[in-house]
C-alpha cells in the first residue's frame, strides 16, 4: 500500500503548489487556461507520441484488457443513458461519461501498479486503449459537437475530425511507429521526452490553480451529475470489472485482483484539460476529479480486504 500513498501524496502536492499560485496570482489571471492549453496542444500530444511509439500492441488483445474495456464502456453507457432521460446535453453527457470511465493510468496507475500489484506493465492495457479508443471517441463526440450549433455536420467532417484533434494526432502517430517495428534514435525522441514531461505537472497546477475560489463539492447545480459520476467510477466500475472477469473469463486470483484495482483508480486529472479546451461542464469535472481522487484509497483499501 506504500505505492499508493506515494502516488497520491505526489498528486496532491502538485495540485497544493497550482493553489497557492491561484491564491498568490502569481500566472495572472489567465494562468489556468496557458496551462491546460500548453497540455492539450503540445505536452500531452508529445507524451502519447513517446509512450506509443514503443508500446506492444499484442496486449490489446488480451483478457485482462477486454475485462477492463467493459468495464469501462458499461459505466460510460450508464452514465449517457441517464444524461439523455435527463437531457443534460451533449457536452455535459459526454464528459460526464468520460469522468466515470477513464481511470487515471499514468500518475497513479503506474505506481499503484508496481508497488501493489507488483508489475507496472499490468496497467499498459489500460493505458492504450483510453489513449486509442475511448479518448479518440470522446474528443470526437466533443469536436463534432462544437463545430456547429446544435452538434450537426456534415458526415465528411465527422470523419476526418479525429485527423485535427492534437491528442488524437499524437496516439495515432505513436502507434504507426509501434506498428512498423522502426526503433527511432534517442536523439529523435528526446525532444518528445522532454517536452512530454510537462503534460502531467500543467495538468495538475491548472487542477490546483482552479481551486481556490470554488465552491465546495455538491453545493451547485450539477451535484447530480457530479453524483452520478463519482458513483459509477469509485464503485460500479471495479464491480463490474469483478462481473465480468469472472463470469465472463473466468478470472480469479491475482489476475482478477488487477483488473478490479486498475478499475477502482480515480478520474484522470486530463479530463479536466479536456473540458477547459472544450468549455464543456469544467465544475462538474473538477469536482468529479477532486471527489474520485479522495475517495480511491478507501475504495482500494476495500478491494484488498476482499480479494486481497
Amino acid at each position: 500500500m506504500s505505492g499508493v500513498i506515494v502516488g497520491f501524496g505526489v498528486i496532491a502536492s502538485i495540485v497544493a503548489v497550482g493553489y497557492i499560485l491561484g491564491r498568490l496570482d502569481v500566472l495572472g489571471r489567465n494562468g489556468r487556461e496557458v496551462l491546460s492549453r500548453l497540455s492539450f496542444y503540445v505536452a500531452t500530444p508529445a507524451l502519447l507520441f513517446d509512450i506509443l511509439s514503443t508500446a506492444d500492441l499484442s496486449v490489446l488483445v488480451s483478457a485482462p484488457l477486454l475485462v477492463s474495456a467493459l468495464s469501462m464502456l458499461v459505466v460510460a453507457a450508464l452514465f449517457v443513458a441517464v444524461g439523455l432521460l435527463r437531457r443534460w446535453g451533449v457536452a455535459r453527457t459526454t464528459m460526464g461519461a468520460l469522468c466515470a470511465s477513464y481511470v487515471n493510468a499514468g500518475n497513479l496507475g503506474i505506481p499503484i501498479s508496481a508497488y501493489v500489484l507488483g508489475d507496472a506493465s499490468l496497467v499498459a492495457p489500460v493505458l492504450l486503449f483510453q489513449l486509442l479508443v475511448l479518448g479518440p471517441i470522446g474528443l470526437t463526440v466533443l469536436d463534432v459537437n462544437r463545430s456547429e450549433p446544435g452538434g450537426r455536420t456534415g458526415p465528411l467532417r465527422i470523419l476526418t475530425t479525429p485527423l485535427r484533434n492534437p491528442v488524437v494526432i499524437g496516439c495515432l502517430a505513436g502507434v504507426a511507429v509501434a506498428a512498423s517495428g522502426w526503433s527511432p534514435p534517442e536523439p529523435f525522441m528526446e525532444p518528445f521526452e522532454l517536452v512530454g514531461s510537462i503534460s502531467v505537472p500543467a495538468v495538475l497546477l491548472a487542477f490546483g490553480i482552479s481551486l481556490h475560489g470554488s465552491p465546495l463539492p455538491f453545493r451547485g447545480p450539477e451535484k447530480a451529475a457530479v453524483g452520478l459520476a463519482v458513483l459509477l467510477k469509485c464503485l460500479v466500475q471495479p464491480a463490474a470489472a469483478w462481473a465480468v472477469g469472472v463470469f465472463a473469463f473466468g478470472l480469479s486470483g491475482a489476475e482478477l485482483f488487477a483488473v478490479v484495482v486498475l478499475a477502482a483508480l480515480p478520474t484522470a486529472q486530463n479530463m479536466y484539460t479536456y473540458s477547459l479546451r472544450y468549455g464543456a461542464a469544467e465544475t462538474m469535472t473538477r469536482e468529479i476529479v477532486l471527489l474520485s481522487t479522495l475517495l480511491t484509497l478507501p475504495v482500494l483499501v476495500g478491494i484488498a480486504f476482499l480479494l486481497g
